[in-house]
């Protein structure tokens, strides 16, 4: 195994907005490249190889964001893995360095969405959400709701037939989310809301989910700048945040075949990327501090704390209601708000976690800083599929 670690050297984010409401990608693509850097304290002729994530977007479209900044000629690799889009990019970027093949890589995640619930953009060819819809119709049905909405609702009410899990934990989720982000000056939504509120919300799948347990399409871009040790020594960069570990799995026939929503929508993918990434750094969930999940539903977030280890299979409904799920309990997970409040654009996503992470390891995370915070797990899920699993420490 190669001995080049990989040091977060700078990280860059906007401030993700509404389809509409915000600039270009091209512009809001820029800007947190440039931030990253800034952050890195280098420039773009340093960096030797760029992965840029996008979903919605046209082929080049990471060349097109990265000329705003600059032309350097350095290879840029355009990435597309549905919502592990961003942590793809990373996980591209931190073999290329541990490989030896570059020093210092640039991952670049961004989106910009449109209003409305997703769907196919090609419709003129086979989907690849096909399997995914058709083990869908079979367990669960409702084939008039839309289909991330039956994915992750038939996911969460398989939960609640299984282990008895009320529908109001999931609102304690989204509210939880809320009083996160409200911290987060770089979040979409910053208004607290209670339990009651979520519940309130327009009922899209009765009994299931409310329109406030789902994350909304957003606009937006994140970065990270990532390099070897040797190259941070030599550019005067800090180390104080590497990656120990990291793992991306895709589907197994369990996925399809095991008759359980929970793995249609990456369940058993992220249970075995995290499985790998604590194999490899030697630790357990229950020493980590800080967690950012993937939490696209609040049924996501909640099936996600199992499939993590962070609680038993069948626990995460106790998991939550004593709170061990945010500040004073086992693991504060979602600092930023996640994808619930923050947003969710889906190529910038993976990044904006490494973001919220990187400054929580480094204590500058302000009013949402995880006290002590030294070991941190991000997990990032794309449907179709794909499910990154990143361990960041804080060096000495």
């Amino acid at each position: 195994m190669s001995t080049h670690r990989t040091c977060i050297a700078g990280v860059g984010m906007t401030r993700f907005t509404k389809p509409g409401a915000g600039e270009d990608y091209p512009q809001t693509a820029a800007q947190a490249t440039r931030a990253a850097l800034a952050d890195a304290g280098i420039a773009l002729d340093d960096v030797q190889q760029a992965y840029v994530g996008y979903v919605y977007g046209d082929s080049t479209a990471g060349q097109r964001a990265l000329y705003e900044v600059g032309m350097t000629g350095m290879p840029i690799v355009n990435v597309n893995n549905n919502c592990s889009t961003g942590s793809t990019a990373l996980f591209l970027a931190r073999q290329a360095i541990e490989s030896g093949a570059a020093e210092c890589v640039l991952a670049l995640g961004f989106e910009q969405m449109k209003p409305g619930a997703l769907g196919a953009v090609f419709p003129d060819r086979p989907t690849p959400f096909q399997p995914f819809d058709d083990a869908t119709t079979r367990l669960v049905g409702h084939e008039g709701i839309p289909m991330a909405l039956r994915y992750f609702g038939g996911a969460g009410l398989e939960h609640m037939r299984r282990f008895g899990t009320q529908l109001s934990t999931f609102a304690q989720v989204r509210a939880k989310a809320s009083r996160h982000a409200a911290n987060n000056p770089l979040a979409l939504f910053r208004t607290e809301l209670t339990a009651d509120d979520v519940m309130a919300s327009p009922k899209i799948w009765p009994g299931v989910m409310t329109r406030l347990m789902a994350c909304p399409p957003t606009c937006g871009a994140a970065a990270a700048v990532l390099c070897s040790e040797d190259f941070a020594r030599r550019h005067g960069i800090s180390t104080a945040v590497r990656i120990r570990a990291q793992a991306m799995t895709t589907d197994t026939p369990a996925t399809f075949d095991c008759d359980d929503m929970r793995n249609v929508v990456g369940y058993d993918m992220a249970r075995q990327a995290a499985a790998k990434v604590y194999a490899q750094a030697g630790v357990g969930p229950r020493d980590l501090d800080v967690v950012e999940l993937h939490d696209c539903f609040a049924q996501n977030e909640l099936i996600t704390y199992e499939a993590l280890g962070l609680c038993d299979e069948g626990g995460a409904e106790r998991f939550i209601l004593d709170g061990d799920n945010t500040y004073g309990g086992q693991v504060v997970t979602n600092p930023s708000g996640g994808l619930l409040s923050k947003g969710h654009p889906l190529g910038a996503t993976g990044l904006a976690q490494c973001y919220e992470l990187t400054l929580q390891l480094r204590e500058q995370a302000e009013q949402r800083q995880v006290a002590g915070a030294r070991l941190a797990l991000q997990h990032n899920l794309g449907l179709g599929g794909a499910c990154v699993v990143t361990l960041y420490e804080r060096g000495d």
